[in-house]
Order: C-alpha cells, then structure tokens, then sequence
C-alpha cells in the first residue's frame, strides 16, 4: 500500500491545479479520475462554447491560447490534458473512489483498483454526475436523456427541451438548426437570466417568431412512447414527441461526502461545512476544492473563480496558511 502525502479525487481543471501545486511543492501526490482527463469536461455538448474567456480558465498561469476568446469544448480538453502529460502529473484514470476513512491520523482511500494511504485528501469531484430528475412518470423511457451530445442525432425528430438555462438554450438551437421540431418546456417566466448574453436574444427570437415553440410557466406531468403531457397555465396539452432532453442541471455526490464524514447543511441547499481561508472541512486534513463547495447552487463556483483553491489548500498542508 503506497502512501503519498496528498491523494486529490477527481482530475478535473481544479483537481489537475492541486496536483500542479502539489507537484511544485515537492509532495508525494496522487491523482484518482472515475474517467478520463477532464470527464465532465470530455461529456459536454461536442459545439459548447464556455462563458469564460481562454484565460479565465488558465491554471498555475500556463497560457490557455485559443482561436476566439471564449474557447470551446475540445480547446479545453487539449488545454487540460496537455498540460497533465508535459507535467507527467500522476493521474490514475478510470479508477473510481469508494471510501475515504481516517484512522489514526492517516486516511485510508479504497478505490475500484487499489487502496491507498494519504496524510492528506482534496474533494474535487465537480458535479456533473447526477442529473437533477424531474421525477414524473416516463422519466426512465429510453427517450428521455439528461444529457445532450450532438444535434445531428435530432434531425427531424420532435423534441422537448426541459428547462431555460444554458444547456436547455443551446441545445433547442442547435436542434432546431439541425432541422428539428423543438418545443421548451420552462417552469419560470422566461428565458434563464444567467443565459450567455449572445445566446439568449437569439432564443427570445426564434421562440418570438415560432421557429422554437415555448411553454412557461409550465411542467412536464407525463411522458409516454409517443407523447408529452404537460400542465400550462392554459390547462393540459399533449405533444407528439420522439425524444425528451431534461437538461435540469445536475448536482454534487452529497451521499458520498455525508459517507466520508463531511458536515452538510439542513437547509435543503446541503452546503459542505469548510474553512474558507483553507478550504479544510470539518475532518482535519480532508478539503474540498471547485464546484463541489457550493452545494446546490452549482452556479457560485466555476473553473474561473476556483483556480485558487489549489493554492489555498496546499498552502494550508505545508502549514503557510
């Protein structure tokens, strides 16, 4: 059983900047990755184009270059994943973490591949993971997906989009360019107000002039083989449908961090309990990094505003702080 004295879950942006300041500080490290470098990354819609500028998203100042300011999916895979191979960071691909536990100051981390002993541990698993079901029934059919890819796939299908933020607007556009039927679904009043600002006039304008038909105010209450039921304003209506995309966010593995002993608010927001001087939580040496800090509200943290993390965290373990 190898000990290091930093074991990092997750290599994702955040999690490759910990090994980075890890690695620059001359701690035994390592890296463990459920899937490849970056998978959340890697799993995004193949066109997506990021809010951040290139160079909002650079870690320990490498130069992110891109051919428009704001890059898209596959400048940042290669972004990324370059700098993990010409740093030769140790990243353990595909290998999941079952349990975290803390014996006698040392913590004992059992993955799908090995077992490993660390002085030190950083959470930085993000949260694209679990979709946030929209819990009616037909949600399980094989139609429906919570996670949009491409949309050629789309092509002169009748498609229902759920939801009004970034992921909902890009999809229905894409689809639509694509040649297909796209009607929204959107439980609030309109368009999302965090909508990248070139994107949401377009939405406004093709649902303005018919091209995407949109609901407010209204909710999907069921799904079959060939329809979509849902409750409006209006009353009832019942769609002719070949695929649904409930693109309603996602959240963090709370049942995970509650397993390894992390404290998470009652307020139905299940905030993790840490030090935001150190981003240590309440188990002394375990810290959380990236997205997975702001509970459900998914949108407080991003690659841009926890870059710093990393520095924070190791600075915290070689008792700087």
């Amino acid at each position: 059983m190898k000990e290091y004295d930093v074991l990092i879950i997750g290599g994702g942006p955040i999690g490759i900047a910990c090994a980075l300041e890890a690695k620059k500080n001359g701690l035994r490290y390592v890296v463990l990755e459920k899937g490849c470098i970056a998978n959340s990354l890697y799993n995004y819609p193949l066109n997506m184009t990021f809010f951040s500028t290139s160079d909002k998203l650079e870690i320990d100042g490498i130069p992110f270059i891109s051919i428009k300011s704001k890059p898209q999916r596959a400048e940042a895979l290669e972004y990324y994943r370059r700098i993990v191979t010409s740093n030769d960071l140790d990243l353990r691909l595909f290998e999941k973490v079952i349990d975290v536990c803390k014996a006698e100051g040392v913590f004992k981390v059992t993955s799908s591949k090995a077992v490993y002993k660390a002085a030190q541990v950083i959470v930085a698993t993000g949260f694209y993971d679990i979709p946030n079901r929209i819990g009616v029934p037909g949600e399980d059919l094989p139609k429906v997906s919570h996670y949009y890819k491409d949309p050629h796939y789309y092509a002169g299908q009748q498609v229902v989009v759920v939801g009004a933020s970034n992921s909902s607007v890009d999809a229905a556009l894409e689809i639509y360019r694509k040649g297909g039927d796209v009607t929204m679904v959107v439980r609030g009043a309109e368009i999302g107000r965090r909508v990248k600002y070139w994107v949401k006039p377009d939405i406004e304008n093709r649902i303005a002039e018919g091209s995407v038909q949109a609901y407010f105010l209204s909710a999907i209450k069921k799904i079959t083989p060939g329809e979509v039921i849902i409750d409006t304003p209006e009353g009832e209506v019942v769609l002719e449908n070949d695929f649904v995309l409930a693109l309603t966010g996602y959240m963090p593995d709370f049942a995970f961090l509650q397993k390894i002993g992390v404290d998470l608010s009652v307020d139905g927001k299940y905030y993790p309990s840490y030090d935001p001087e150190t981003m240590e939580t309440n188990i002394s040496g375990l810290y959380l990094a990236g997205v997975i800090c702001g509970g459900m509200d998914t949108h407080l943290w991003f690659i841009e505003n926890s870059r710093i993390h990393a520095k924070l965290i190791i600075r915290s373990i070689l008792g700087d702080s």
